[in-house]
């Protein structure tokens, strides 16, 4: 984890397209590129910052992201975002991103991983599914029929 110093930066970068927009994602009726679309941009940043210097074993996962979105991208459209670690606290991670289509500065975020052992998460995730297939009648599914897959 000595690796993980401020400066760390990384960038992800996609075309913009039809499953990319505000009404595709039902975060908006317009058919430009959708807020969900642009944090996942981030985060994608954020993840390649990290890629090589993390232990074996370990992984980092969002945990908060503070997004601005301040102009439309159309369809077609190459956007980019840039992410730079900040801060090291412990597990906590907090980048700086920017995202920028080809005209303009499009989004800017502070967004916060946290380094987690892979296994030990992965296998938190499966046995919260296993709880829900193996109690039958109890479940949040129950409670929120919407949520259900």
């Amino acid at each position: 984890m000595s690796e993980l110093e401020p400066g760390l930066a990384g960038e992800s970068a996609t075309v913009v397209a039809e499953q990319d927009t505000a009404d595709r994602w039902g975060s908006g009726l317009v058919p430009v590129f959708g807020t969900p679309a642009l944090v996942g941009l981030i985060e994608g940043a954020a993840v390649q910052a990290l890629a090589g210097h993390l232990p074996p074993g370990q992984t980092s996962v969002g945990g908060r992201i503070d997004v601005r979105h301040l102009a439309p991208t159309p369809v077609g459209m190459r956007v980019h975002a840039r992410a730079e670690l900040v801060e090291v606290e412990g597990r906590r991670l907090v980048f700086h991103a920017e995202v920028w289509d080809e005209v303009e500065r499009i989004g800017e975020a502070t967004h916060e991983r946290f380094l987690v052992d892979e296994g030990r998460f992965v296998a938190k995730a499966k046995a919260k599914a296993a709880s829900v297939v193996g109690d039958q009648g109890s479940g949040i599914r129950d409670q929120y029929p919407s949520t259900g897959g």
